[in-house]
């Protein structure tokens, strides 16, 4: 496999990206996870809004085909600078997203429905707002989506018990395992994407309302 060039410093470094379903907790392990590795975070959502806007707004007035596509470009910018990258709920469903993942470090983030009922009630998902409970919305969207999930994962973790730092420490050794470089990364402050969020409870766990 091809390595990109990582940004921090002259090694190249894969990148390391969280996928999984909304509310799993990408952004707020993510950010933990690049100080962890002393490496950048990014998160394509972030990217997505800063560029063209609220991802709400996207849908209604371009729709679906029109973010994905969007999405797509945010994550192949995201990747190719390496470090930690917290990925939409529905990036992966982009083939050449699948395709550009293979090259990288890729970690699934689960979470059991009944926890996720607290992070997503009364949030901004467009593919939330329908007639439906939106948990029976997320739970049909996330079993849609896992085949997918799981066929560009190297490896799972469930955020639905215990603080966020155990999932964090248990996704950098995986990755320094798996990956020397990582294991040589510095540990100094790293460039973060997005607002700090200091919350230590996967519980309580808050990402970016307009996730798909």
């Amino acid at each position: 496999m091809t390595s990109p060039t990582d940004a921090e410093g002259p090694r190249a470094l894969r990148a390391v990206v969280l996928v999984g379903p909304m509310g799993a907790g990408k952004s707020s392990i993510g950010r933990r996870l690049a100080k962890t590795l002393g490496v950048t975070f990014r998160d394509t959502d972030s990217l997505i809004v800063r560029e063209h806007g609220p991802i709400t707004e996207i849908f209604a007035e371009h729709g679906e085909p029109h973010f994905r596509d969007l999405e797509h470009r945010a994550v192949l910018e995201a990747i190719a600078h390496g470090g930690v990258v917290a990925l939409g709920g529905g990036a992966p469903l982009h083939p050449g997203t699948r395709d550009a993942l293979r090259a990288h470090h890729v970690a699934l983030l689960t979470v059991d429905a009944e926890v996720v009922a607290a992070r997503i009630r009364n949030q901004k998902r467009p593919l939330l707002n329908t007639d439906d409970d939106p948990v029976d919305a997320w739970i049909r969207i996330r079993d849609a989506r896992d085949p997918i999930y799981r066929d560009v994962a190297d490896a799972t973790f469930d955020t639905s018990h215990g603080p966020l730092s155990d999932v964090v420490k248990a996704i950098a050794e995986w990755v320094r395992t798996e990956d020397p470089d990582y294991a040589a990364a510095s540990a100094a402050p790293a460039e973060q994407t997005g607002a700090e969020d200091t919350d230590d409870d996967p519980q309580d766990e808050k990402e970016s309302d307009d996730e798909r």
